[in-house]
Formats: C-alpha cells, structure tokens, sequence
C-alpha cells in the first residue's frame, strides 16, 4: 500500500496524514506498488520530536517562524504546522512536516518527497531525517537549511511549451498584491485571506453567494515572470486553469465561471485552459 503524506497546498488548510488504498502492508491482499526512495543526499539527522521543535531550531537559527496554522489531524503519525518568517524584510510561509519514524519508512518520506518537488506542484523543499519543509519563498531555502541541518531539494521543472498568450492589457498595474485583493473583494469577494509572501495572497470568492472557491492572487516582477507563470498554469493536461491578468498582475480562480466577471471588473483579460 502505497501512501502519501501532504503539506499545505496553496490556499488551504494542512492536510493530514493520510493512508490510501484498502488493503494493509504486506498483507496477503496488499498488490505491490512503485517506490521513490528518499533522495541520496537527505542526511538522517538532526531529528525534531514534532513540528514546534522545528520552530524552536528555526528561532534558535536566526530565523523566527510566528506559527499561523496548524494540522487538524491526529499526531500518532506525526505533526504538521505553517509559520511566517520575515528575511530580508519579505515575508513568507514555511510549511512544517514531522513523520514518526514509527509509523513511516524514509522510503516512504521519499515518495512523499518527489510527489511535492514533480510538477505541478513543484515545491522547493528543505529535509532530513524524518522531516521536510515547504519554503514558499524559494530564495530563502539555504537560510532555512542552515537553521535546521538539513538539505535545499529544488523542484524537478517541466519544460513548459511558449504557448501563446492573448494580448494582455498593460493596465492596471498593483503595488501590493493587497490592493489587487481589494479590488477583487469588490467584483467577487476575497474573503479569508492568507499573505504567502510580500506578492501571493490566497483567499476565497463568493462567500456572499454561497459558492465559496479559492483564488492565487500574484504580483510579478516583469512581463516574463507573468508570462511565464500564465504558461504553466496552463501546461498540464488534464489540469484546467482560469486566469485573469493585466499589468503586472495574475488572479487564478478555482472557480472557472467567475473568470470574465473579474476580467471586466480589473480591466484584465481571461487565459484559459479546459485541461483536455
């Protein structure tokens, strides 16, 4: 039986640890299944009892992390918190896993490992022993690696193709990613919202009707990196997308239908992708 041990994914809460399939380990139904060994340079140690003792070594490192949420699970798997740390005067999120050596394998760490560095997730990761962490501020990985002893694993990219984008306005353009909230509040609701870093906020549209939905709200430094970022909300088959962008700006929507009302409303234009 193969299982999958998740961080935060964007804009939601913490998942747990959690056991797919429905057959035991090495029971006489289990079915084999493939395994992603933890990666050669990922050393054993140091090991942390739980996910505060990590924020406790990122402190005592130079780094402080104000913890902002915590796993709803159980911990007899383990414990799972995120935390913001400011470096350099950029805020941004770290994401805390800790693994009980008695309930998981490093083999089994490992495929949770690649499953968060394959695209799309993509994740720049830090880890060791029983314990990784999601820097969501990729620039800052060694600092938090220094902190805790453990390795920087960059995501393994896919070649994204130079599809062709439409014609996108060059206004409006944002100074914080928080006025752009604002001004998506007023088209569709951005309640709930989550600061990932000086330039990525989650929050959730249509509370106010009762369809609440996610949306990735992103400032971006150039023409490039918002193209860039467009494409590849789009490379993957079988993922659809919806996005709205102007300027220097991107708003990805997890409701697809709101995509044309927040284009009208911000004066953006709509980048699609059906996923077929």
């Amino acid at each position: 039986m193969k299982r999958v041990i998740s961080v935060f994914a964007a804009g939601v809460a913490m998942a747990v640890l959690a056991a797919c399939g429905n057959t035991t380990q090495n029971g006489t139904d289990s079915s084999p299944s493939p395994s992603a060994t933890m990666p050669g340079n990922v050393p054993t140690k140091p090991e942390y009892a739980n996910a505060d003792a990590v924020v406790k070594a990122l402190e005592a490192g130079g780094v402080p992390c104000e913890v902002t949420r915590r796993s709803q699970g159980g911990s007899a798997g383990g414990s799972g918190l995120g935390c913001a740390s400011v470096i350099d005067g950029t805020k941004f999120e770290n994401d805390i896993q800790v693994l009980n050596p008695k309930k998981f394998s490093r083999a089994e760490i490992g495929e949770s490992i690649a499953s968060h560095r394959e695209p799309p997730t993509s994740h720049t990761l830090v880890a060791a022993g029983h314990w990784f962490v999601w820097v969501t501020e990729p620039r800052f990985a060694n600092r938090i690696a220094a902190a805790l002893g453990g390795v920087v694993l960059p995501p393994k990219k896919a070649k994204i193709p130079a599809y062709p984008l439409p014609d996108i306005p060059r206004t409006p353009r944002y100074r914080t990613v928080g006025a752009l909230a604002d001004d998506v509040a007023e088209a569709v609701g951005c309640d709930d919202r989550k600061q990932r870093s000086d330039t990525v906020l989650t929050c959730t549209t249509g509370k106010s009707t009762g369809a609440p939905n996610c949306a990735t709200l992103a400032l971006h430094a150039s023409d490039a990196d918002r193209n860039a970022v467009l494409r590849e909300a789009i490379a993957y088959k079988g993922v659809p997308a919806t996005l709205v962008t102007a300027g220097n700006w991107t708003v990805n929507l997890c409701d697809y239908d709101l995509g044309s009302r927040v284009a009208d409303a911000l004066h953006g234009t709509v980048v699609s992708y059906d996923g077929g």
